[in-house]
């Protein structure tokens, strides 16, 4: 659960560079946006393979 929650606190903090680049065109903004979904998208993995190990211990 400990990652899912830094899952949800990261894109927490994206969304005021999501709104700087969509909204008022801010450049910088959209590269620490392409920054943190590239770490969204590895730390989702990293929970994937948590909880499909977890689902198979039980068994």
């Amino acid at each position: 659960m400990k990652k899912f929650n830094e899952f949800k606190n990261m894109l927490a903090e994206l969304e005021a560079d999501a709104d700087k680049f969509y909204n008022k065109g801010n450049s910088a903004a959209g590269t620490r946006v392409r920054k943190g979904m590239q770490d969204l998208k590895n730390l989702a993995q990293a929970i994937r393979l948590e909880v499909q190990e977890m689902k198979n211990s039980e068994k």
